[in-house]
């Protein structure tokens, strides 16, 4: 019972990355290619509406990957298994710690700015909020490579 229970928990784990960081990966690009703002608000609708699978994925994520230590206690003494929880415990602080003070400014933007023209001002907003993304988006490559190779 306790392998299916496992197996289970491994499939939910695989979905949940499939359906909660893929989209993460993404969310830069579809802002990127907008040419005015209505185009570039409606980007951020459509990543705000993606940000809700990666909400949703990333707790899928945490909680099957605990509930797979907790089955296989081993785990929990592997390094890659430490390493990639911490480390996805620090992406996970980049929401309320980096991303989220970062996105307001970009949020009142949206919601304040009349002309229909991106004006520069959006690009510095952007550029700041990017480069944590990506920095995120690294960690999370990372954390992929250890699941997959396990080196140690």
């Amino acid at each position: 019972m306790i392998a299916i229970i496992y197996k289970l928990l491994l499939v939910i784990h695989i979905l949940s990355a499939i359906l909660g960081l893929g989209p993460g990966f993404v969310m830069i690009y579809i802002v990127t290619k907008a040419k005015n703002m209505k185009e570039l608000r409606h980007a951020y609708f459509i990543r705000n509406r993606l940000h809700i699978f990666v909400m949703i994925g990333g707790t899928l994520l945490l909680l099957s990957g605990l509930g797979m230590g907790t089955i296989n206690p081993a785990l929990f003494k592997m390094k890659w298994y430490v390493t990639a929880l911490t480390l996805f415990l620090v992406a996970l602080s980049f929401g309320p710690l980096v991303l989220a003070p970062k996105s307001k400014p970009i949020k009142e933007f949206l919601k304040n700015y009349e002309g229909e023209d991106i004006p520069e001002e959006y690009y510095v907003l952007a550029k700041k909020l990017f480069f944590y993304e990506r920095i995120e988006n690294v960690i999370f490559i990372i954390i992929i490579l250890l699941m997959i190779l396990k080196p140690y």
